[in-house]
């Protein structure tokens, strides 16, 4: 199935039902006075968030969703039937967003999570609702409310607990095939990725999502290449993975490259790399691997030397990342505000 990370919609609500101008009309019954219904409200326009949906490209062949008008008021009092709402499936980390591409409407993260984007108009009120001590027969009926129209961009961006990132080419994909049950395109030439893969790592005791994403190269903030457009897959990632190749003649220029592009894309991104891992060391002699490790942590960067080919360093790798999201897990549960205990003197 295509991957489809953005669409652009047209929604229209349903405009309410216009009230009814009636009386009664009853034998031997001389003054049946008003009795038109009210119109039936307008169909609504709903976004809901589904689990078994990782792709929005529904929208790309069907655009336009218009809800159910309001059926108008009837006689002896009887309302109008209201409009059928139309109700769209989204994946689970969807942003309904105007067509300003700016203003997000709603975030849509948890499961069976809906959201009216556009309300139907209210139904217009039959004339028994106009009747009073001094108009006893109103011949007055309101027409139904109109609906809402809007055009809006529908964004996903994709739930996961781990990210990889790093030019093309380094291994990313290779990686989430040995660590997890995804089956990425693995192939020996840049941008073999070309949308985002998500797997699930089991290991031990606990288990994680992985994403990997088409590879940053320089200049990817102004239009190069196409990993920039897939970077908001991973910025709910609680924890990013920069992947190196360290056969690079260049790496620490190539770390440098990934890491300027994230910052200018959005500047906490850098914050959440707290693995870097040395991928393909069976392609370099022992000696050279000791000089790059050593380098990186005069740096202050901790890395990990691993191989997807021979399976090297992929276990620890696993404990690292589920340690690291098991104390990322406990910042995050710890109460605000004052942690020492209180004493009146």
């Amino acid at each position: 199935m295509q991957f489809i990370d953005l669409a652009l919609i047209h929604i229209r609500s349903g405009t309410g039902g216009s009230g009814c101008t009636s009386f009664r009309r009853e034998k031997f019954v001389e003054f049946g006075g008003p009795d038109g219904g009210d119109g039936g409200k307008g169909g609504d326009v709903v976004v809901r968030a589904i689990s078994n949906l990782n792709t929005l490209i529904d929208f790309k062949y069907k655009r336009h969703y218009f809800a159910k008008n309001g059926r108008p008021g009837m006689g002896q009092n009887k309302t109008g039937a209201n409009g059928e709402d139309v109700i769209l499936n989204v994946p689970i980390g969807t942003e309904v967003l105007l067509e300003n591409k700016a203003t997000v409407l709603v975030d849509l993260v948890n499961e069976g999570q809906e959201y009216v984007i556009a309300e139907g108009g209210n139904g217009g009120w039959g004339n028994s609702r106009f009747k009073s001590s001094t108009n006893q027969a109103p011949r007055q009926a309101n027409k139904g409310q109109s609906g809402s129209e809007l055009i809006l961009w529908l964004r996903l961006k994709l739930l996961a607990d781990v990210g990889l990132v790093g030019l093309p080419n380094v291994g990313k994909s290779s990686l989430l095939s040995v660590m997890s049950n995804a089956k990425p395109k693995i192939g020996d030439f840049a941008f073999t990725t070309l949308s985002p893969n998500l797997g699930i790592v089991s290991y031990k005791n606990g288990d994680f999502i992985l994403a990997d994403i088409p590879g940053v190269i320089e200049g990817a903030n102004v239009g190069k290449g196409i990993g920039i457009q897939f970077l908001g897959h991973i910025e709910r990632c609680q924890v990013l993975v920069h992947v190196l190749d360290v056969s690079s003649n260049n790496i620490l220029s190539d770390f440098e490259t990934t890491l300027k592009e994230l910052k200018k894309y959005k500047s906490d991104l850098v914050e959440k790399i707290k693995c870097v891992v040395l991928n393909k060391v069976d392609s370099i002699k022992s000696k050279k691997l000791e000089k790059i490790v050593k380098t990186f942590n005069k740096k202050g960067y901790e890395v990990l030397p691993i191989s997807t080919f021979s399976r090297v360093g992929i276990d620890k790798l696993k404990d690292n990342l589920l340690e690291l999201l098991k104390k990322n897990n406990l910042e995050e549960a710890k109460p605000k505000g004052r942690t020492e205990k209180w004493s009146p003197i």
